[in-house]
C-alpha cells in the first residue's frame, strides 16, 4: 500500500474518538500500546502550557476541573446562543466571541471548538502515522447525520487545522451501515474489532446469525452516542448503500443520561444537607461518577452511590435500574419519536424494516434496547461493537475514495431542508430534507421595489415555514442590478450540495448577467482567513508541539519505569545490598523530580536511559529468581 493510498477513517466522537484504515483484508482499527482503540475526547490544559489528550486528561479532570475540556462536539459549529442550555453543566469557561462564536477560555487564552477538536484529530493522526510508519494527510471524518451545514463546515475546518485534507464528511449511521454491509458480504477483518455478520458473536446478538445474513428489506441504524442521536433508514442492494431517510437530535445522548443522575443527586443533597454541590470540581467529579453508575446499571440491577461532602457528612443511596429507567424514559422516547419520523419519511412501516443495527455506546442501555425492539417489533442486531463500527465504516469509505474498492456505491441524503428568506419573512425551500446528495436546485426570484439595485440572500436551514423559526446559515448580497421596475429582474438562485453535505449558493440576475456566489460560511463560524491563520500557526509551532508531545511521552515512560522498579524492589529488593537499594530509591526520586521540572527532552531521555542501565542488575536478579522458582521441584500429590 503506498502512502498516497491511505485515507484514514475517523470517528470524532463526543466521548471517545477512534481512527481506522482499510487495506486488502478490510478495515482495521488503530490501537494504542494497551490495545485500546478509543481515545477519550478530553483535553487537559496545564499551567505550564502542557496539553494532555485522552486517558491522562480524563484521569485528572477532577483535579483540574476548569482546565479540562470534554464534550466539545456538542459546541462545534454552533453560536453562543445555541448552547445556552449546555453552559450550566460545563465546569470550564465558555464565552461569546466575535460574530457570536463560542470560545473556550483557559488561563486568559480563548480557543474555538474547532481548535480543540483539531487537537484530538492531530493526536489520532499521530497515532495512525506511528502505526503505519509514514505520514498521512487524508481522512474521512464522520458526523451525526443531523449535523447541519454549520456543524459540518466546522468539522471540516477542524480537520484542516489538524493538517488533514478532509476528503469526505460522512454521516455516522451511514458509516455504520457500510461496516455492516461489507461485513454481511464477509469482507470485514475479524482481527480489526468488527465482527462480520455471517460469523457474528451469537452471545451478543439478540437474533440469529442466519436471520441477520438473510435479512430482507431496508435496515435501520440506531446510533445513540455520548452527545448526539441519529437514526437512518437504508436500503442495501448488492454493493449499493442508499439512504432513504434520516432523523435525529444533536443534543441527545449519554451526556444527558449522566445529567439525569447528576440532577437527582444534586436535588437530594440539597434536600438532605442544604448544600448546593455545583463547583467546577464537583461538576467534573459528578460527571465521571454518574457515567460509572450508568454503565453499572446496564449490567446489574442496582448501583450503590456514596459521596463524601466533608465535615463528616456523607451522601449514600442505592439507585435501582428501574429508578434510573424512570428518569431517562423521556429522553429515550425522544429517540423513538425520531425513529417514527425517519420511518415515515422513508414511506415505510416499522415492521417493513428488515434489520435494526444498534450503534453508539449508549445503545447498550437495556431500556434503550427494549424500547427500540418494541417499536420496530423485531430482535435487534448487536454483534457489531457499537463503539468501533463507525470508524470502521469511515475507513471503508476512505478505501472507496482512494480507488481501492469499486464494488460499493454510497448514496446519502441531506438531513434538513434548505432555502432562502423571501419577502415577508417566509422560508422559500429549494431543497427538501432527505433529498439524495450531491444535488442542486434552482429557483427564480425577483425584486419587490422599483429601482432596486441589490438583493440580500439569507440562506436558511430548517423545516418551519417562517424564516425566524429556521436557522440562518449565512447571508450575502447580489449587487449591481440595473435599476428596473419591481418584478422585472429575473434572479436565479442555485443551491448546490456536494457529497459532503456542504452547501454552495449562487445568485444571478439573468437580464444583466450580474452574479454572486459563496460557499456558505456560517455567520458565527470561522472565516476562511481565520482557518488559514490557525492552520499556519499550527505549522509554525509544529516543532514546539512535537517537542511538547515528546516530553509527555517521556514523562509517561518515567512514571511507568519508576513504578515498575518500585514493584520489583518490593518483591526482590532483598537480593540487593542496603546501599544498592538506597541508591536505586534515590535514583527514582531524582528521575521523577527531573521529569516534573525539566522541559529538556534530550536531557530527560538520557537520564531515563541511564536509569534503565542502573536497574539492569535488579532486573537480572529478579529474572533469575523467577526462573529458579519456576524450576524448583514440587511434590506431586498421591492420587487415590
Amino acid at each position: 500500500m503506498s502512502t498516497t493510498d491511505v485515507i484514514l477513517g475517523i470517528d470524532l466522537g463526543t466521548t471517545f474518538s477512534l481512527v481506522a484504515y482499510a487495506d486488502a483484508q478490510g478495515p482495521k482499527l488503530i490501537r494504542d500500546a494497551d490495545g485500546e482503540a478509543r481515545l477519550p475526547s478530553v483535553l487537559g490544559f496545564g499551567a505550564d502550557g502542557r496539553v494532555t489528550i485522552g486517558w491522562e486528561a480524563r484521569r485528572h479532570a477532577v483535579e483540574n476541573p476548569e482546565h479540562t475540556v470534554y464534550s466539545i462536539k456538542r459546541l462545534i459549529g454552533l453560536g453562543i446562543d445555541d448552547v445556552k442550555k449546555e453552559l450550566p453543566h460545563l465546569p470550564y469557561h465558555v464565552e461569546r466571541g466575535e460574530r457570536d462564536t463560542v470560545r473556550i477560555e483557559i488561563d486568559g487564552k480563548a480557543r474555538t471548538p474547532q481548535e480543540i477538536s483539531a487537537m484530538i484529530l492531530r493526536e489520532l493522526k499521530r497515532r495512525a502515522e506511528q502505526h503505519l510508519g509514514h505520514p498521512v494527510r487524508k481522512a474521512v471524518i464522520t458526523v451525526p447525520a443531523y449535523f447541519d451545514d454549520s456543524q459540518r463546515q466546522a468539522t471540516r475546518d477542524a480537520g484542516q487545522i489538524a493538517g488533514l485534507e478532509v476528503v469526505r464528511i460522512i454521516n455516522e449511521p451511514t458509516a455504520a451501515a457500510l461496516a455492516y454491509g461489507i461485513g454481511a458480504r464477509g469482507n470485514v477483518d475479524e482481527k480489526s474489532g468488527a465482527r462480520s455478520l455471517p460469523v457474528g458473536d451469537k452471545s451478543k446478538c439478540t437474533g440469529t446469525v442466519e436471520a441477520v445474513s438473510g435479512a430482507s428489506g431496508p435496515i435501520a441504524v440506531y446510533d445513540l452516542g455520548g452527545g448526539t442521536f441519529d437514526v437512518s433508514i437504508l436500503r442495501l442492494t448488492g454493493g449499493m448503500f442508499e439512504v432513504l431517510s434520516t432523523h435525529g437530535d444533536t443534543h441527545l445522548g449519554g451526556d444527558d443520561f449522566d445529567r439525569a443522575i447528576i440532577t437527582l443527586v444534586q436535588a437530594e443533597v440539597a434536600e438532605q444537607f442544604g448544600i448546593n454541590i455545583d463547583s467546577p470540581a464537583t461538576k467534573q467529579a459528578l460527571r465521571l461518577f454518574a457515567e460509572d453508575v450508568k454503565i453499572r446499571l446496564s449490567v446489574q440491577d442496582s448501583a450503590a452511590l456514596e459521596l463524601d461532602l466533608g465535615s463528616g457528612r456523607t451522601y449514600r443511596r442505592t439507585i435501582t435500574r428501574g429508578e434510573f429507567e424512570s428518569i431517562i424514559a423521556p429522553l429515550v422516547e425522544r429517540s423513538i419519536d425520531s425513529c417514527r419520523r425517519a420511518v415515515a419519511d422513508a414511506k415505510l412501516q416499522p415492521l417493513e424494516i428488515g434489520q435494526v443495527v444498534m450503534v453508539g455506546g449508549s445503545s447498550r442501555i437495556p431500556l434503550v434496547r427494549k424500547r427500540v425492539a418494541e417499536y420496530f417489533g423485531r430482535p435487534l442486531y448487536t454483534a457489531l461493537n457499537p463503539d468501533e463500527v463507525v470508524a470502521l465504516g469511515a475507513a471503508v469509505q476512505g478505501q472507496i475514495l482512494a480507488g481501492r474498492r469499486d464494488d460499493t456505491l454510497l448514496l446519502d441524503v441531506t438531513p434538513l431542508s434548505l432555502g432562502i428568506e423571501t419577502m415577508g419573512g417566509a422560508m422559500g425551500k429549494l431543497i427538501m430534507r432527505n433529498t439524495r446528495i450531491p444535488c442542486a436546485a434552482t429557483e427564480q426570484f425577483t425584486t419587490f421595489m422599483d429601482g432596486q439595485t441589490s438583493v440580500k440572500i439569507n440562506v436558511l436551514q430548517g423545516e418551519r415555514e417562517l424564516a425566524a423559526d429556521c436557522r440562518s446559515l449565512a447571508a450575502f448580497d447580489l449587487r449591481g442590478i440595473p435599476p428596473m421596475p419591481a418584478g422585472i429582474p429575473k434572479i436565479a438562485v442555485q443551491f448546490l450540495i456536494d457529497a459532503n453535505g456542504i452547501l454552495n449558493v449562487s445568485a444571478r440576475e439573468e437580464r444583466s448577467g450580474v452574479e454572486a456566489q459563496i460557499q456558505v460560511i456560517p455567520a458565527h463560524g470561522l472565516t476562511r482567513e481565520e482557518v488559514a491563520r490557525i492552520e499556519a500557526e499550527s505549522i509554525a509551532h509544529a516543532r514546539d508541539d512535537m517537542t511538547a508531545h515528546r516530553l509527555i511521552d517521556l514523562r509517561n515512560q518515567v512514571e511507568f519505569d519508576t513504578h515498575k522498579t518500585e514493584q520489583t524492589l518490593a518483591r526482590h529488593g532483598d537480593l540487593l545490598s542496603a546501599p544498592e537499594r538506597d541508591e536505586l530509591l534515590a535514583e527514582i526520586d531524582s528521575l521523577r523530580h527531573m521529569a516534573a521540572t525539566t522541559t529538556d527532552c534530550d536531557a530527560l531521555f538520557m537520564a531515563l536511559d541511564k536509569f534503565g542501565k542502573k536497574t539492569l542488575p535488579l532486573a537480572n536478579l529478579a529474572i533469575t529468581a523467577a526462573l529458579r522458582e519456576a524450576s524448583a521441584p514440587r511434590e506431586t500429590p498421591i492420587r487415590r
